[in-house]
């Protein structure tokens, strides 16, 4: 196996796995430590992986995306204390939208059934764990649905949210930077993400900190166009302060 055939091999593991370990690597492959993080480092300046301590996970590209099965095994804990502190700013909000992905389904489950709310959501899983409840109005988009998140897209999703005006919505991404803003893979939910943000008042984006400096395909938002921002504390303070230069109420939970 040559230096190429190796690192199109740790990639593919990567993304089959979520992860990968330099030393397991080392030991599977037969070479040195070293070897396998002199490929990590070439994948991670090729943006296809980030680099942890001792390994590295898969970034998502035009042609690669994890699934949510994936994005409830990783960083769990975080991302239910970043829940958590969004829902805090629900405030006097009717309607909210929730975004597809792992930690909005956690934000869905934290929402207040006790009282009257409208929430709009392109995710199915979202939709029928919200549905149950009396106080909650639910208005599934339309579209087609994507096999990986379960969430609908399209024309169909887009007109629908263009007739909404909408108080609250919680919004994620595959990566978050300053000079690129929010970026996703697929142009299709790119597409019904900017329509939220062009329909709702006030916009809370959500994401552990491996999402920052990370940049995908299609890029629907910049950091400008967000309110707040609800992260965890592994984001530095002064990479947080970075972030609120440009507007929004940055928030480490």
């Amino acid at each position: 196996m040559d230096a190429v055939q190796r690192r199109h091999h740790i990639l593919t593991l990567a993304r089959r796995q979520g992860d990968v370990d330099v030393r397991k690597l080392a030991v599977d492959l037969g070479v040195a430590p070293e070897t396998i993080r002199r490929d990590l480092s070439l994948l991670a300046q090729q943006g296809l992986v980030r680099r942890t301590h001792g390994g590295a996970y898969p970034t998502e590209t035009a042609r690669f995306e994890t699934t949510l099965e994936t994005r409830a095994t990783r960083m769990v804990v975080e991302k239910r204390r970043i829940a958590t502190a969004a829902v805090e700013h629900l405030g006097d909000a009717e309607s909210v939208f929730v975004d597809e992905g792992y930690t909005p389904q956690l934000i869905a489950e934290a929402l207040p059934t006790h009282r009257p709310l409208t929430v709009v959501t392109a995710s199915l899983h979202t939709a029928a764990a919200l549905a149950a409840y009396p106080s909650i109005t639910v208005l599934l988009l339309g579209g087609r649905v994507r096999g990986r998140t379960l969430a609908t897209v399209d024309h169909w999703a887009t007109r629908m949210l263009a007739g909404f005006v909408i108080d609250l919505a919680y919004v994620g991404a595959n990566g978050i930077s300053r000079k690129h803003g929010l970026t996703t893979p697929d142009p299709a939910v790119a597409a019904v993400k900017a329509q939220v943000m062009a329909v709702s008042r006030r916009v809370v984006f959500t994401g552990v900190h491996t999402k920052f400096g990370g940049n995908s395909f299609c890029r629907f938002a910049d950091v400008a166009d967000l309110d707040t921002i609800v992260t965890d504390t592994a984001l530095p303070a002064s990479e947080a302060h970075r972030y609120s230069l440009l507007g929004p109420v940055v928030l480490r939970v």
